[in-house]
């Protein structure tokens, strides 16, 4: 039975002797609650003021971002001061929104922390924090990326080979100094894509986020192998081009500060059909720009052609 269901079995002011949920033990409806997903949870503290106090409990909150992400048990610190683990899941738990760069741009971060999980038919296969010295003139000046795993390749306890498609990946950027977190992977791969000459598989778990720039984190798999070889962040523009890592910052700090969008489920058919609208753009700009050099081309060839055959006339009645 659902929680509304129990709470109109039992009206205010029913002297029947039917039990509402709230008549449970403090204890046990603990229990219950802690079976909950973050999204459910949330929507459980808004039905009365005795069930928010018990579904703002810091430790259910807690250990549930630590069942969705393990990486977080390893991260500085958590969540926004005042909200602590359950700022942490409203931040870094929804997808971002396709929104326009606020004005005036935001404070860029000094140091960026990512917490990566890569799950494989549903175990955990990858678990681990990196963090990154964003204030570096290196890091501003190169394009934007964070390696995850860099030529470490490892294989799946829960099968023989890594398979693309039963991968799952969460990454969550976080930034000490203001406690907001990120999504900046849509869990299920958008896209995969081949490399015939090198035999690598690249699973693409991308946002897009405003301003034109997508979030792209890849997992590389060989699959002559069958396993995991790069596990990397980079953001890429609507050119498909390498975004500097100051732009970068700029974006991820914009999408840090917008509203987040949706849950599971629709939200991340969402974001598939968003990034593939992405990429559509991509290739027509593409195929645009070919179109232009081509006819460019074409000019110069003319005008080149015309001004030897000018020169040849002129030499023949000379």
């Amino acid at each position: 039975m659902g929680v509304g269901a129990m709470e109109a079995s039992s009206p205010a002011g029913d002297d029947v002797g039917g039990t509402g949920i709230e008549d449970l033990p403090a204890d046990v409806l603990a229990l219950v609650l802690r079976r909950l997903d973050g999204a459910s949870l949330a929507a459980v503290g808004c039905a009365s003021s005795g069930l928010r106090s018990l579904a703002t409990d810091p430790a259910t909150w807690r250990a549930l971002c630590f069942a969705m992400w393990p990486s977080v048990r390893d991260l500085p610190c958590t969540g926004r001061v005042d909200g602590g683990h359950r700022a942490l899941f409203a931040d870094a738990f929804p997808f971002p929104c396709s929104v326009s760069p606020p004005t005036p741009p935001q404070p860029l971060p000094a140091r960026l922390v990512s917490a990566v999980d890569l799950r494989h038919a549903g175990v955990c296969v990858l678990s681990r924090v990196v963090e990154t010295d964003a204030a570096s003139d290196w890091f501003l000046g190169a394009p934007f990326r964070v390696d995850a795993l860099l030529q470490e390749g490892f294989t799946s306890p829960a099968a023989a080979a890594i398979a693309p498609a039963d991968l799952e990946l969460s990454w969550v950027l976080f930034d000490p100094a203001t406690g907001r977190a990120l999504n900046a992977s849509s869990r299920r791969a958008v896209a995969v894509d081949r490399k015939w000459l090198t035999g690598d598989t690249v699973a693409r778990f991308a946002v897009v986020l405003g301003g034109g720039v997508a979030l792209d984190a890849a997992v590389t798999c060989d699959e002559r192998r069958g396993h995991v070889r790069e596990v990397s962040l980079r953001v890429e523009d609507a050119d498909g081009a390498g975004v500097s890592g100051r732009d970068g910052l700029a974006a991820v700090a914009a999408a840090m500060a917008a509203p987040r969008r949706g849950c599971r489920g629709a939200a991340e058919d969402a974001a598939r059909l968003r990034y593939e609208e992405f990429v559509r753009g991509k290739r027509a700009r593409k195929e645009s720009k070919a179109r232009r050099e081509g006819i460019l081309d074409l000019c110069c060839s003319g005008v080149g052609a015309a001004a030897f055959l000018g020169f040849l006339v002129m030499l023949t009645f000379r």
